[in-house]
């Protein structure tokens, strides 16, 4: 697996577990961080200069113990990620950039679409940087003894990659988990994987639009994309379906077509690849014959959803329409534009939760468990249309 920890930098505002208060960051833990770094190879002139000032910030260690991907509904993490908004501001960008788009494509096979969207998810096509300054971030997290040996590779590699030149220390801004640039790599897949598609000595994921985009194509072909292949695509079941499901167990499309499967349209499936069945909500909700290009898009950050989000993004650059099938729910999930107008109106009702940003983090999540009591619903602190219906939206 080339990528472990998810990255996309909005979903991380998510979150909603409170740190330890013994997780603090000691001048003996930065002593010892520096000098573990500085014999790695990294100057010590910029290690001081990187790590220095360093202190405890609880959102990096919070964050690194809640992982919206496994715990956020999936029709809550599609409509957070894939609305409206995204859609329309991706085809902007995609005509903006469609010449180095179509060579990206020319050169390393990856559908631009693909490339697009991913692009879009991980950093807003690069409106979103991160919110922290990675060496304190890292600092953090191995002060807190948070998969430390991992983070010190990624605080070494980070900081090689400033001392290369590919990078400015006044670049290294990430997620909680070492992410950045406008396609979030970790520093250790930075360093592996980053390519200098503008040619101008420096393989820039921060500044360099060219540079992100080739680079995330250079990583989805290593991941083992496949040219040829779709990521995937919506089906039908037949009624009372009991035949396999699950993304690794794949067989031929021809072999669902025999077990009852079609297209969504009910049109017959025609293809010679091979596929595995993804019921992310089960067999009440829209199914997907997933393949082999699905695990490369998994690899990126190991989340189904992740990977379906990215997929059916992409398929909404193209001119495709919705799922078809509906989410088996009657609470549907709200878009970012949804989120910021709940935020609004819960400033409007009287909540204190400080600036409508559409983040819904600890505090808004505390308001809308006391709103949702209010109204004889379960406290859960989810954002949810009935929450915003609630409040009056």
């Amino acid at each position: 697996m080339m990528r472990i920890l998810p990255a996309a930098l909005a979903l991380t505002l998510l979150a909603g577990v409170t740190a330890p208060a013994h997780a603090k960051v000691s001048k003996s833990c930065i002593a010892g961080i520096k000098k573990t770094v500085k014999r790695a190879g990294v100057k010590p002139s910029l290690v001081d200069k990187a790590l220095d000032g360093a202190k405890f910030n609880e959102k990096v260690v919070r964050f690194s113990r809640s992982q919206p991907e496994f715990r956020t509904r999936i029709w809550d993490y599609m409509a957070f990620l894939v609305d409206p908004a995204r859609i329309a501001d991706g085809k902007a960008k995609m005509s903006k950039h469609a010449s180095t788009l179509a060579a990206v494509e020319k050169k390393y096979g990856v559908d631009r679409y693909i490339i697009a969207a991913l692009w879009g998810i991980e950093s807003d096509y690069g409106q979103i940087r991160g919110e922290f300054f990675l060496p304190h971030a890292m600092a953090n997290l191995i002060c807190a003894n948070r998969k430390k040996r991992l983070f010190t590779r990624q605080l070494i590699a980070g900081l090689k990659l400033v001392q290369k030149g590919d990078v400015r220390l006044d670049d290294l801004y990430s997620s909680w988990a070492s992410a950045f640039g406008q396609t979030q790599f970790i520093p250790e897949t930075y360093r592996r994987l980053a390519v200098d598609f503008d040619r101008d000595g420096r393989r820039d994921l921060v500044n360099s639009i060219p540079d992100a985009l080739a680079s995330t194509a250079n990583f989805m072909v290593k991941a083992g994309w496949r040219s040829n292949e779709p990521w995937g695509f919506e089906v039908k079941l037949p009624k009372g379906y009991r035949g396999p499901s699950g993304r690794k167990r794949r067989a031929s499309v021809q072999t669902w077509a025999k077990r009852g499967l079609t297209n969504v349209d009910g049109s017959p499936l025609r293809s010679n690849y091979s596929a595995g069945l993804l019921l992310p909500a089960g067999k009440s909700g829209p199914a997907f014959l997933v393949t082999r290009n699905f695990n490369a898009l998994y690899s990126y950050n190991a989340a189904e959803s992740y990977a379906l989000a990215i997929g059916h993004l992409s398929d909404r650059l193209k001119g495709k329409g919705p799922l078809v099938k509906r989410w088996p729910t009657n609470d549907p999930g709200l878009t970012r534009a949804q989120r910021l107008q709940l935020q609004k109106l819960l400033l409007a009702a009287g909540y204190d939760i400080g600036e409508a940003d559409g983040k819904i983090g600890p505090i808004t999540t505390r308001a809308i468990k006391k709103v949702q009591a209010k109204a004889g619903m379960k406290q859960n602190g989810r954002p949810s249309m009935a929450v915003l219906k609630a409040l009056g939206g």
